[in-house]
């Protein structure tokens, strides 16, 4: 039931999504949903919703809107100025805020998506279990303003019955969003062996993102590995993450939006913590690939898991000494 709305007043490039759609491939549909796991999932985790419930993930121009009912939200990823009827709040951190109040997302100042998160999440349409929007096949559309997003729940105002002692201690660790380079974790790719001695071209120096980067796939430029075998490569299922190595002069790393099949030359794929990464590198950032085995890139995936496992434990004794459950999941996410 819709306990009230929010009414979008500056879109920006913003769209209610959620962790993807796991169950799509096997249909030859994309996952697509939030390129940033971490930055989503932390989201819903501070609010105390599932961490596949729907959120609003805005892509680097300004957002705002106003709260039709009481909420509690959270802004992660991407370094943004965080305003409430202009008073700066802070970011990765839950937040109260009181219907009427507008909340503005400004100045972002590294990365490229922040997520916006509210506690019970929103009401929307799924198709195979989740919300994320495809532009293939015409489901979900970017937010407009003027439009009202459903709200699941409400939630009063939150503050410390224990004198003005801070509410929030977390003790999270967020990703560096700053840093004149994006280091990228890959593994060997099935195809690795093609390449020689110039696949460690990979990992020598940086490479560039292209203008042309999108959901869907990175291009960067830079100096290429050169595929030394001449076997024609058929079309075959290919992973989130895959380096192909097109004929041309760019990298094309496969992306949440890609699809399920592709015909090119699969040099690496990029780890799960990887991805995250990429999700925030903008037009023109540097990109340095560090290569690592697969036991390596489970194992940080695996911390990563853990220290939002750490930040759930944290909050869930948060809200429950505030009288807050945390058991909510309105939405589980993707099927």
């Amino acid at each position: 039931m819709t306990a009230g709305h929010l009414l979008i007043r500056e879109p920006g490039i913003s769209v209610l999504t959620d962790l993807g759609r796991t169950s799509g491939p096997r249909f030859g549909v994309p996952v697509n949903g939030a390129l940033d796991h971490f930055s989503a999932r932390a989201a819903n985790i501070l609010v105390g919703n599932a961490d596949g419930a729907p959120l609003i993930e805005v892509t680097a121009i300004a957002f705002s809107f106003t709260a039709g009912v009481d909420v509690l939200v959270s802004v992660t990823g991407a370094p943004v100025d965080v305003e409430i009827d202009g008073v700066e709040r802070p970011q990765w951190q839950p937040v109260s805020v009181s219907a009427g109040q507008t909340v503005s997302l400004r100045a972002m100042t590294g990365g490229l998506r922040s997520y916006v998160a509210v506690r019970g999440s929103f009401e929307t349409p799924l198709l195979l279990g989740s919300c994320a929007p495809d532009t293939v096949i015409g489901f979900g559309s970017p937010l407009g303003a003027g439009d009202t997003v459903p709200v699941a729940r409400a939630t009063a105002p939150v503050s410390n019955p224990f004198y003005d002692a801070a509410l929030y201690n977390l003790g999270l660790t967020t990703p560096p969003y700053l840093r004149d380079v994006a280091r990228v974790d890959v593994t060997d790719g099935p195809d690795l062996a093609d390449f020689g001695a110039t696949a460690a071209r990979l990992w020598d120096r940086p490479f560039t993102v292209g203008a042309k980067s999108n959901h869907i796939g990175l291009r960067l430029s830079g100096a290429l590995p050169e595929r030394q075998t001449t076997g024609e490569l058929t079309s075959r299922g290919v992973p989130v993450g895959a380096v192909e190595v097109p004929p041309g002069d760019e990298l094309l790393i496969l992306h949440r939006g890609r699809g399920v099949t592709a015909g090119y030359p699969v040099l690496a794929v990029v780890t799960a913590t990887g991805l995250n990464r990429l999700a925030q590198v903008r037009p023109g950032d540097a990109v340095a690939f560090r290569h690592v085995s697969i036991e390596r890139g489970v194992e940080t995936a695996r911390a990563e898991h853990d220290h939002l496992a750490d930040l759930r434990r944290r909050i869930t004794t948060v809200f429950e000494s505030l009288g807050l459950d945390t058991a909510d999941h309105h939405r589980k996410g993707a099927a």
